[in-house]
């Protein structure tokens, strides 16, 4: 039975957000993702194409005539990103969101529960004051990267306080969030100018009410696709663009203390303090990374990331070399 068929609820409860640029490899996982969910209400599925060069917008076409009642895209012919709008979600989505809640997923990722939604669905109706619900995800690597196999912040099912949304020690997976839409009716100036949304996110969830973690990974993370933003942010001169992203974060931090009316001063500090190491864990400064102040960040770090950062800072020339052993023989 098709979605559609399944639901009771004639009212949008879900608007499922996605968007799309050169992912005609992966948005059909995505697609069926969205398709298959059985739910007891209706929802819709809105994404925005910004362009694509490849057979992605074809793609999206085809699952619109199949499910004309269920997706509505937005098929751009000039890439907004490329004219400097970066906010794609909550200029063309968000905005036209008709659901009480919405589901992130970007293209190039995909969910693997065809329950994810009514789950998720369940637990906010039943409990109002929660703003944000989410999951752990699988990672699936793309090309030669060595990573974690789980984005997994927490180890149970659990309440997650504003602070803990704030300043955490692992990142939530997009294709994993679900929160009230009337938060982003209204984005303030620190969302609309971020370079990424899902922080901005969390924060303005964080700013609502607590967030509730499911520890099932009803999701797929796709990491280094040719088209991800952290494929692309690898591109050209990395230093500058993660000296950048850390100025343009920082400045991000700073808009929501005052949004939020400084309430969670000390920990949106820390947790642009904890952002910056992470850039300078990127960029290779070790003598930063190293430092005592930083010596609980450092410890976050999971164990084979100290490893490697111990191994590269002890013996730089052994290092390099089984670097460019391992990468001669993935090719």
């Amino acid at each position: 039975m098709e979605a559609m068929e399944r639901s009771v609820n004639q009212e949008i409860m879900v608007s499922i957000c996605c968007i799309t640029f050169n992912q005609e490899s992966f948005v059909r996982d995505a697609l069926e993702g969205f398709v298959n969910q059985k739910t007891n209400f209706k929802y819709e599925v809105l994404i925005h194409d910004d362009a694509s060069t490849d057979k992605t917008a074809e793609i999206i076409r085809e699952y619109t005539a199949k499910y004309p009642e269920i997706i509505k895209p937005i098929l751009q012919t000039e890439n907004q990103y490329s004219k400097g709008l970066t906010n794609i979600s909550g200029t063309w989505n968000f905005p036209r969101a008709k659901g009480k809640y919405i589901a992130m997923c970007e293209g190039d990722d995909y969910w693997i529960c065809d329950e994810k939604l009514q789950r998720q669905v369940d637990y906010m109706e039943a409990h109002p004051d929660c703003s944000l619900t989410f999951h752990s995800a699988k990672v699936e690597v793309q090309g030669s990267a060595v990573t974690e196999s789980m984005m997994r912040p927490y180890k149970k099912d659990r309440i997650v306080t504003p602070e803990e949304i704030i300043d955490k020690t692992s990142g939530y997976a997009t294709a994993s969030l679900m929160f009230r839409t009337e938060m982003v009716k209204e984005l303030p100036e620190f969302y609309v100018n971020a370079p990424i949304a899902d922080i901005p996110l969390q924060l303005l969830a964080a700013n609502m009410g607590y967030g509730y973690y499911m520890d099932e990974p009803m999701a797929v993370y796709r990491l280094g696709g040719a088209a991800s933003w952290t494929t692309l942010m690898k591109q050209g001169n990395y230093e500058k663009k993660q000296q950048d992203y850390a100025r343009v974060m920082k400045k991000m931090y700073q808009g929501y203390d005052e949004f939020s009316g400084k309430k969670f001063h000390e920990t949106v500090v820390r947790a642009w303090r904890r952002l910056y190491f992470l850039t300078q864990v990127n960029t290779k400064h070790y003598d930063v990374v190293l430092d005592k102040k930083n010596r609980k960040f450092y410890r976050e770090l999971n164990l084979r990331t100290r490893f490697f950062i111990r191994f590269e800072t002890m013996m730089p020339g052994f290092y390099r070399w089984l670097q460019d052993f391992y990468h001669s023989r993935k090719k």
